[in-house]
């Protein structure tokens, strides 16, 4: 994705990245510090894009590029961090101020993730979804907060600007919409999709939202929605699909899309699975690893979808990981 992003970047006077600002960060752009130390500050989950990253940016503030961090929900939550680890107590913080905000946000969904997994760890199929359904009720929450907050500071900022490229994740797309409603004078706002390029040349299309983030984006867009039998559907989909997708960084061979490959593979072998499927499935893996699931799973659509167990099992997805067939919409503004 690095080459995709870096063409968008190249293309406008200011840069506005998905981060709380550091110090570290603007050291690192100036040169003061080796972008491999300031990796060594920056916990991210994929180092290697992280990165190249970095090293893209870097030459955009040599070439007299504005670069900004710019993420209040984080910057907060950061800070509520350091509140705790300085002996802070939750009756301490301020009701009226954005702290206590991401305070209730963070609570509510940690409490409904932490819910989510001592419920899948033993009890009931249908308990389990329930619990899928509750914290992605409140993940939504959070996402519909954060992006009120980044669209609020970002819609000031942008306006000192010529163009400038937002950087937002594909579960943000309210953000655009806020921007808009925030401008202090009108502004064109485009949302792009930077691997769409690769699809259209190679005659391909549809999405990467698996069934977590479909579900995720449903209350996102619709909070008071109680479509049961699409929800239930989505959760029990998703259920399976955490167990079999790819969890870390795939950094050999990028320009087949490795990660590309295994989450369009893992949302069509989740696509076709009813609630009965999954009740099934999810007894057979729910114990294992992500190697186990992906094998265990392979015997059980190898009759139906031979194609799709194969590709399981070898990781690619039909046998096109070569060729590089599908894209990734890394979301940006």
């Amino acid at each position: 994705m690095v080459p995709l992003l870096s063409g968008l970047m190249r293309e406008h006077d200011a840069l506005f990245m998905e981060d709380p600002p550091t110090a570290e960060f603007d050291r690192m752009l100036s040169g003061s510090i080796a972008v491999d130390e300031y990796l060594m500050t920056d916990d991210s989950e994929y180092p290697q894009f992280t990165k190249l990253m970095c090293t893209a940016l870097r030459e955009f503030r040599s070439m007299g590029k504005e670069i900004f961090q710019v993420e209040p929900y984080l910057e907060n939550l950061l800070a509520l961090h350091d509140f705790f680890a300085d002996g802070g107590r939750p009756d301490e913080l301020k009701k009226n101020t954005l702290m206590y905000l991401v305070y209730l946000a963070e609570k509510k969904s940690t409490g409904a993730l932490l819910a989510y997994y001592q419920t899948a760890a033993s009890r009931s199929f249908e308990m389990t979804v329930d619990a899928v359904k509750r914290f992605a009720r409140t993940d939504a929450a959070r996402f519909r907060l954060r992006d009120a907050l980044r669209a609020r500071a970002l819609s000031a900022l942008v306006d000192n600007f010529a163009s400038s490229f937002v950087e937002a994740g594909m579960m943000h797309y309210p953000l655009k919409r806020l921007m808009a409603q925030q401008a202090p004078r009108p502004t064109l706002l485009q949302s792009v999709f930077p691997a769409n390029e690769i699809l259209r040349n190679l005659g391909q299309k549809g999405h990467l939202y698996g069934p977590g983030d479909q579900l995720t984006l449903l209350y996102i867009f619709h909070p008071e929605i109680t479509a049961a039998d699409r929800e239930t559907l989505l959760a029990a989909r998703a259920l399976i699909y955490a167990k079999i997708i790819t969890k870390e960084e795939l950094s050999a061979d990028t320009m087949a899309y490795p990660h590309l490959q295994d989450e369009l593979l893992c949302i069509e072998v989740t696509r076709g699975l009813s609630v009965n499927d999954c009740r099934r499935l999810f007894a057979l893996i729910r114990g294992v690893n992500t190697f186990d699931a992906r094998r265990i799973l392979a015997e059980e659509v190898m009759g139906s979808s031979p194609h799709l167990g194969q590709s399981l099992i070898s990781g690619r997805h039909h046998d096109i990981a070569v060729k590089g067939q599908h894209h990734h919409e890394a979301a940006t503004l």
